[in-house]
């Protein structure tokens, strides 16, 4: 059990919302490219509401997600509570069709 209350944020974030990018800046103005990219891939694929927390303005928040995944860069997305990677990641899911039956198994898209 973890006793670190930021990593059980960071859990209960992802276990409350259907999709969620930790990533630098938000969804209407990202602060790097694979955040960017990233963002523009869920849209892409049908979710256009999703969560966004930014982990430049959280840095003990940064932290624990980095504790909590053990991956240490952002964007990190998780879908159904379950961490699925980075940017390069959900870009090749995407381009796979993976994504599309994830999130229709995760009931995010239908």
């Amino acid at each position: 059990m973890n006793t670190n209350p930021l990593v059980t944020k960071v859990e209960e974030i992802t276990k409350t919302n259907p999709v969620v990018v930790f990533m630098k800046g938000t969804a209407q103005f990202p602060q790097c490219g694979f955040s960017a990219r990233a963002c523009q891939v869920l849209k892409a694929s049908g979710v256009n509401d999703f969560t966004t927390i930014d982990v430049l303005s959280d840095d003990p928040l940064w932290d624990a997600l980095e504790a909590f995944t053990q991956w240490p860069t952002v964007p990190q997305i998780f879908i159904g509570g379950e961490f699925i990677g980075g940017c390069d990641i959900i870009s090749e899911m995407y381009e796979r069709g993976d994504l599309a039956t994830l999130l229709k198994d995760k009931k995010v898209t239908a």
